[in-house]
């Protein structure tokens, strides 16, 4: 029995023919369909994250660098957070009665638009630009003279050490959410219930 494998073996690579069997398929790079509805919250979008697809909402805070705690949030439908940045920085204003000096992001929030908007505010931006040359698939390359003028200046000594330090900023008041509240899915249904659930929990 085993010889007449081998010999089957040899023969099938000698006519060059494959294995028998399915071809696996490629991985899916776009939800399907059905999967672009939520009957528990019709209202609730999906969203694509690093980690694939979820169904959910675009939740955002701000958090002060020196406090480390969140002094604006906000939550919307939109899977852009480059519409997000303003209305925060506009936010932090509203709470506290004063603008930041200076803000930090990644390259989701950078864009021309942003930029000029927080020249206008006179606050002082430090925003990824992502890869110039090599921009990340999907994502269409982030240009214009702002943007290269940003890139310029985190190439500069110390400016780009500085817009490093947000993950310090960000990470730990979000670890402490997740990890030490077990704050992990919303609990209500609807875009407003959830509005006013992720403005408790980042008042908490």
């Amino acid at each position: 029995e085993m010889r007449r494998r081998e010999k089957a073996e040899e023969q099938r690579k000698a006519e060059g023919r494959k294995k028998n069997g399915k071809t696996p398929a490629p991985p899916k790079t776009e939800p399907e369909g059905k999967a672009q509805r939520n009957f528990t919250d019709p209202e609730s979008r999906i969203l694509k994250t690093k980690d694939g697809y979820i169904q959910g909402y675009n939740a955002q805070a701000a958090v002060d660098a020196q406090a480390q705690i969140i002094v604006a949030q906000s939550l919307t439908h939109s899977m852009s957070d480059q519409d997000q940045l303003v209305p925060l920085i506009d936010g932090i204003k509203d709470n506290l009665g004063r603008k930041p000096k200076e803000a930090s992001a990644d390259a989701g929030y950078c864009s021309e638009a942003n930029l000029a908007a927080l020249a206008e505010r006179e606050v002082g931006a430090y925003l990824a630009t992502g890869r110039a040359k090599h921009p990340a698939e999907g994502r269409p390359k982030i240009t214009g003279p702002l943007v290269q003028a940003m890139r310029d200046k985190l190439k500069r000594a110390g400016r780009r050490t500085r817009y490093r330090l947000r993950k310090q900023v960000v990470e730990p008041v979000f670890g402490q959410i997740k990890q030490a509240r077990g704050f992990r899915q919303f609990l209500l249904r609807g875009i407003e219930k959830v509005k006013a659930e992720w403005a408790l929990i980042c008042t908490a």
